[in-house]
């Protein structure tokens, strides 16, 4: 079988990639996701792509008093059983072969698809989102800004997404702060009758499309699951304009949704890859990534930040 696949083929020509569906996946199995394989990830990661706190967080969490957890993110993995704790470990495909196994499942799907290579699939900026949660944790209620193929690997979830093409359950505005500040957006139970459920098992998975509200609840055991990601040039595009309107919405200058004004979109988006690729140079160090993230977001952006001394921070911002 492919890496990934959908459950129903006919997903890949009248789903993808506007809709969520349903899939089945290889990588139950594969020893990269067992527990002492993530411990050895976790000391191969920079501390600032190592995210953790409780578990028990609620469905609309604040982001600013997410609950923490003192403890050193590799005994989060060891002790996940009994930790109470929820950890992302993020672009893990810094590794190799983690980068190996997420491109070889992609390009499983771009050849199902009649693709010959990744590029031409639009698949861009690859990267991979590894999960380790405690039993009955929750993923607050959220979007995020790339597609996403989630793959569950160990354990129980239930996997709730909501129509973002509603308004009604997140504004042009609050999709916006999800990409320019933090990716939590607020929850009603009323939007519940708008969503769908997914009761993942190991194998099972969900494709997520580009900011897609969704929030997830483990289930009675610990639970491992991977997200693997890309943005088209659509997608990066979308993205540079939000950017660019929080920046100057900050500045007290409103500004057209992308796509309102396509010529003015064209500068903003020219503006900002212009700014990031003098800025570039500076992320290869973590120390510079740390500050770059405090100049632009605020001195709350390194929220899950622990650094050398290991101390929890108490208020959030944004999620890298």
């Amino acid at each position: 079988m492919s890496l990934v696949a959908p459950k129903d083929v006919a997903d890949f020509t009248q789903a993808f990639p506007l809709r969520p569906f349903a899939l089945r996946h290889a990588f139950a199995d594969n020893p990269l996701f067992t527990l002492p394989r993530i411990v050895d990830l976790v000391r191969q990661l920079p501390s600032d792509q190592i995210e953790y706190n409780s578990g028990k967080a609620a469905i609309s969490q604040d982001p600013y008093a997410v609950p923490t957890l003192d403890l050193d993110p590799a005994e989060v993995v060891r002790q996940i059983e009994t930790a109470g704790a929820w950890m992302v470990l993020k672009q893990i495909e810094i590794v190799p072969a983690y980068k190996a196994l997420l491109e070889e499942a992609l390009m499983s799907v771009a050849r199902a698809r009649g693709h010959l290579s990744l590029e031409e699939a639009g698949f861009e900026d690859i990267r991979g989102f590894l999960f380790v949660s405690s039993a009955e944790s929750t993923t607050p209620f959220h979007a995020d800004t790339e597609d996403n193929f989630f793959v569950h690997i160990f354990g129980e979830k239930f996997f709730h997404v909501y129509d973002n093409r509603d308004r009604s359950v997140a504004s042009e505005d609050a999709l916006e702060d999800v990409v320019a500040k933090h990716r939590n957006l607020t929850y009603d139970p009323a939007f519940d009758a708008k969503g769908t459920t997914y009761h993942l098992f190991p194998g099972d998975g969900v494709f997520v499309p580009y900011q897609w509200p969704h929030w997830v609840r483990t289930g009675a055991s610990h639970s491992i699951s991977l997200a693997i990601t890309w943005k088209t040039k659509a997608v990066r595009r979308r993205n540079d304009i939000f950017t660019v309107n929080s920046l100057l919405r900050g500045f007290g200058l409103p500004q057209p949704a992308p796509g309102r004004n396509p010529a003015l979109d064209q500068v903003k988006v020219a503006a900002l890859r212009t700014a990031r690729g003098v800025v570039a140079p500076l992320r290869r160090s973590e120390g510079m990534r740390r500050l770059l993230r405090r100049i632009a977001l605020g001195r709350n952006a390194n929220y899950y930040y622990r650094g050398d001394d290991k101390k929890p921070a108490k208020k959030t911002a944004r999620a890298s």
